[in-house]
């Protein structure tokens, strides 16, 4: 029984009579004991699995906790509990409404953002500066998705950034024409599935007795009133405000802060044996985290009692040296690889830290910053595999032809659009057997000066220039071709489409379609174009040898993506592991480089914190673009709180390539391991004027 292997703390709250519980759970205290435990719990007093919602961070999480149920339980049980993050449960539902939904990443549907985007023109508007740009407008409409209630987007810009007001109404304008096409192409992203299941809950029963949230800091606005939304009859919180490090995805803090003023009847408990860090490793990180404001009172205890070492602090003098030294001192340890982590707070930190273990063929794998599955070899393999089994997919269509020269999202868009009218519905049937009378497949572009829409297009060009080009003769006939602005290029990128399609009809197995894909011209041409990109230096000129590594590093992901593919029988399945669950997956053995971010839930025997200067970690850039120094503190309280037995803490004086001089981390003079200075005091009055 889970609640047998509890401490009084975690069993007084895994069998709390409340109807609200909120759980304080600081790093290292058992959240994930006291989840399993109250689930058992509920479990053993008559509650049905299928009335238990579990809502997790990652779904990995989900699963480890649905597993350890099980041993008491019986799988056929615990499989029965709905777990997983917002999202994957949101996604269930909406399947489960037999809602017609093409599921897009957020990052993919940038690309049909900007397809609308391009149309505007924004020269007639007198301004005093630039117009947002279209991946930055995105990422403020999804910022917006996520955290306004209330406000229209083009009332909330207004108000947020009313020196582009002159531009709101086009901004407004722009999105709405986005969410008409997601609409009519079914796509949805992740913050769709939300506001989607909202919808659902406010309609329907959904049948759980209890809803459990695990990383209850990290909730954002849309996800606390998707909770609200369920009306749970018991609702199970757990969190610790000292790890709330997502605010720059909406996370809100107060949503914790104020669990006791929402819910006036509801129990706070607090965790406070701590099972993970020795003494030094906690009382280091509490001296720094005790900075912020305490919203709930705790005190952590330390239940290990072995002797430790101190927490030491690496300082060089210049900053490849400690990459260097590091990956030095990791090839001299005694600890195993898989037990050390290096965390760091940028992606250029950890480009140092990598290249110093690859020199001493140190095996390393790095999570965090941009993975593997958001790597654009990958997305244009699985777009092309996306195509395959729903062609509606036009946001993958202009996501693929991006690639090619001289077309942009705004002509990929054009082009779709040309082969289902030529197809009549069907962008294959307008690639292999197109309607030869329509002449012109082309939309007529709307006019508004209003708006920023414009009208450019030109006469139809001819299909004559391509005829050396070696096209089969019925792809020739093809209309599409008649697009003035299609270089050749484009059109033998748009024939290399064409045979691919042939070869992969009426293919099976997902493992062969990858390996097809692969293989095949036109994903050939892609590579070409990434790698040369990659290899390109500033003078213009091509580094041969750089790009050959980068077509190597490219194959090795395609070989890692065919051995993902094999164990699925079933495309469908396939694609949504790795849309869904592409954030759970790593690649690789040895060392691990994480991100802070991707750190966080994880412990380590061995942790080294890289590049603590002043400016890297705190990072003062994004601290001045939303974020704060507590957002920042807390990201270093994460980070030295993954340590179990041993903590490395290191910073550079100097970066000779930059020629930039640092000063340390204002949390290193803050957990006492610098003596405090002028420099420090200087800093600290700095922070306080901003305050004032």
């Amino acid at each position: 029984m889970p609640l047998s292997r509890l401490n009084k703390e975690q069993y007084e709250a895994a069998t709390s009579t409340y109807k609200e519980n909120l759980i304080i759970a600081s790093a290292g205290t058992g959240k994930t004991s006291t989840i399993v435990g109250r689930i058992g719990h509920l479990l053993a007093s008559g509650v049905q699995a299928q009335e238990i919602l579990l809502l997790t961070f990652t779904n990995k999480a989900a699963a480890e906790m649905v597993a350890r149920v099980a041993e008491d339980f019986g799988k056929d049980v615990a499989l029965k509990i709905d777990a997983g993050t917002f999202h994957a449960v949101s996604y269930r539902w909406l399947k489960k409404q037999d809602k017609k939904v093409v599921l897009k990443q957020q990052r993919e549907l940038k690309t049909l953002f900007r397809s609308v985007f391009e149309k505007r023109n924004f020269t007639n508007i007198d301004a005093e500066m630039n117009p947002y740009g279209g991946n930055h407008l995105y990422d403020l409409y999804s910022f917006y998705q996520n955290t306004e209630l209330e406000r229209d987007f083009e009332s909330w810009i207004v108000e947020k950034y009313e020196e582009h007001e002159q531009f709101a109404l086009i901004y407004a304008d722009i999105v709405e024409e986005f969410e008409n096409l997601k609409k009519e192409y079914g796509f949805v992203n992740f913050n769709d599935l939300l506001l989607n299941f909202r919808e659902i809950c406010k309609t329907t029963d959904l049948g759980y007795k209890e809803v459990l949230v695990d990383e209850y800091q990290d909730t954002n606005a849309l996800q606390g009133t998707l909770i609200e939304a369920m009306k749970p009859p018991s609702l199970f919180c757990v969190g610790d405000y000292d790890q709330s490090i997502y605010a720059f995805n909406g996370a809100d803090i107060s949503i914790i802060g104020s669990f006791s003023k929402k819910y006036p009847d509801a129990k706070v408990h607090t965790l406070t044996k701590n099972y993970r860090s020795s003494l030094a490793i906690l009382s280091l990180a509490t001296k720094v985290i005790e900075h912020n404001e305490r919203i709930y009172p705790k005190e952590l205890e330390v239940t290990r009692n072995a002797p430790s070492e101190s927490p030491k602090l690496l300082a060089y003098d210049e900053l490849f040296d400690q990459y260097h030294a590091m990956a030095a001192k990791i090839r001299d340890t005694q600890t195993p690889r898989e037990e050390i982590a290096v965390i760091f707070r940028n992606n250029s930190s950890a480009d140092g830290i990598e290249v110093g273990l690859r020199e001493l063929d140190i095996p390393c794998k790095r999570k965090g910053g941009t993975s593997f599955f958001d790597s654009k070899e990958v997305k244009a393999v699985l777009d092309l595999y996306t195509l395959l089994i729903n062609e509606a997919d036009m946001m993958s269509f202009i996501h693929l032809f991006e690639f090619a020269r001289g077309i942009g999202s705004a002509m990929a868009k054009e082009m779709y659009i040309a082969l289902k009218t030529l197809g009549h519905g069907s962008i294959f049937y307008g690639l292999y057997a197109p309607d030869i009378s329509i002449n012109n497949p082309f939309e007529k572009r709307k006019v508004s000066h209003q708006l920023g829409l414009f009208d450019d297009f030109l006469e139809l060009g001819a299909v004559g220039k391509f005829a050396k080009l070696g096209f089969e003769a019925k792809f020739m006939k093809s209309p599409i071709l008649k697009h003035p602005k299609l270089t050749k290029e484009g059109a033998t990128f748009l024939h290399d489409f064409y045979l691919l399609y042939k070869d992969l009809k009426g293919i099976k197995q997902p493992k062969t379609v990858v390996k097809k894909i692969v293989s095949s011209s036109f994903y050939k041409h892609i590579s070409n174009i990434l790698s040369t990109k990659r290899a390109t230096l500033k003078d213009g000129s091509v580094d041969e040898k750089q790009k050959e590594e980068s077509l190597s590093r490219i194959s090795r992901k395609m070989n890692l993506l065919e051995e993902l593919s094999k164990p699925y029988s079933q495309h469908e399945r396939f694609l949504n592991a790795m849309i869904l669950g592409s954030s759970d997956l790593t690649q690789g053995e040895g060392v691990n480089l994480l991100s802070v971010h991707a750190s966080k839930g994880l412990e380590f025997k061995e942790v080294y914190v890289i590049d603590l200067m002043d400016g890297r970690f705190p990072n003062r850039k994004l601290m001045q673009r939303g974020g704060s120094l507590d957002e920042e503190r807390r990201l270093f309280y994460v980070s030295v709180t993954r340590a179990k037995d041993i903590l490395y803490l290191a910073f550079a004086k100097y970066d000779k390539m930059k020629k930039i001089n640092f000063m340390p981390s204002q949390f290193l003079y803050e957990a006492g391991l610098v003596p405090k200075d002028d420099a420090y005091r200087a800093l600290v009055l700095k922070e306080e004027e901003k305050e004032e």
